[in-house]
């Protein structure tokens, strides 16, 4: 999977608009990042990398690329 994918697959998660991230996207700037789109971003890093990650792990999150190290 392709850096584009995985922003793509960000975004779904995330419910933004396509193509509106990057990896220097701050989390804080997202509007649509909350406790909701935090659990959808576990099911999903579980789900599609099968990885998993805690609560603690995601509320350390500060920006996209922090996301994209979650799914190497």
């Amino acid at each position: 999977m392709n850096l584009q994918e995985k922003l793509t697959l960000i975004e779904e998660v995330l419910d933004v608009a396509e193509d509106s991230l990057t990896p220097e996207t701050l989390l804080a700037e997202v509007d649509e990042w909350d406790s909701i789109a935090a659990l959808s971003l576990i099911v999903m890093l579980d789900e599609k990398f099968e990885k998993t990650v805690s609560g603690a792990q995601i509320k350390a999150l500060e920006s996209v690329n922090d996301i994209l190290a979650y799914m190497n």
